[in-house]
């Protein structure tokens, strides 16, 4: 039986002989161009489907194993880190780019720690996202750190987990009150976890350690 290829980002299909690859969208935003290559890509080697990712990619999906290389060439991209143990894509919502509720700048904090952290290895798969509201679009409260924006800031979350056992987020930091600040308590989380090398999402070892002692640990 097939496996996930993944050093090429490749996921095996249910009908275990065909593959998917997620071209890295940052964020979600993207350009005609680019629709327009991943379109024609699709089309050009047979793909069966393309769908839409939660993590705010496009999924060309239903392709052949000896297509692989030339899909990703045709791409001009590297394969995306959308499977492994690593910081996937970080997911993030309009914020005061876009949206007419955004009370911080989701899209440019996001697609700073998407470029900083995108495919970094880690003892284990780790999530992030950037939400520029408490309406949360970005689904913070079940990444494993993220950040939601407050008319006096960020609050920095962690511990979320969306997976068998799902879990919220619990608040580390309240109204951080620039992006350069929580960014750099989101990089002490992300160092805490890399330096104890758990093998598990960071949740769990927060929950057992309590988040009283985990914020010590990370603010002082």
């Amino acid at each position: 039986m097939k496996k996930d290829i993944l050093e090429k980002g490749a996921i095996v299909q249910r009908d275990k002989e065909t593959y998917a690859v997620a071209p890295h969208i940052p964020g979600g935003v993207t350009s005609p161009a680019a629709l327009r290559k991943i379109a024609d890509v699709a089309e050009k080697f047979n793909a069966q489907a393309l769908k839409i990712t939660s993590a705010q990619r496009i999924a060309i999906v239903g392709l052949a194993e000896e297509s692989l290389d030339d899909v990703w060439e045709a791409l001009d991209q590297r394969p995306g880190h959308a499977i492994g143990l690593c910081v996937r894509s970080v997911k993030i919502c309009p914020g005061t780019t876009f949206c007419k509720r955004g009370q911080q700048d989701a899209v440019g904090v996001g697609m700073a720690l998407d470029e900083k952290y995108h495919g970094m290895e880690l003892p284990w798969k780790f999530k992030m996202g950037v939400s520029g509201c408490a309406n949360d679009c970005a689904e913070a409260c079940i990444k494993d750190v993220s950040l939601i924006g407050t008319p006096k800031g960020w609050n920095v979350m962690v511990g979320g987990n969306g997976g068998g056992m799902p879990h919220l987020s619990q608040k580390l930091a309240e109204h951080v009150p620039t992006d350069e600040e929580a960014m750099e308590i989101l990089d002490k989380v992300v160092q805490w976890f890399k330096n104890h090398n758990k093998k598990g999402r960071i949740g769990r070892f927060i929950n057992e350690m309590g988040i009283d002692a985990f914020r010590k640990e990370i603010l002082g």
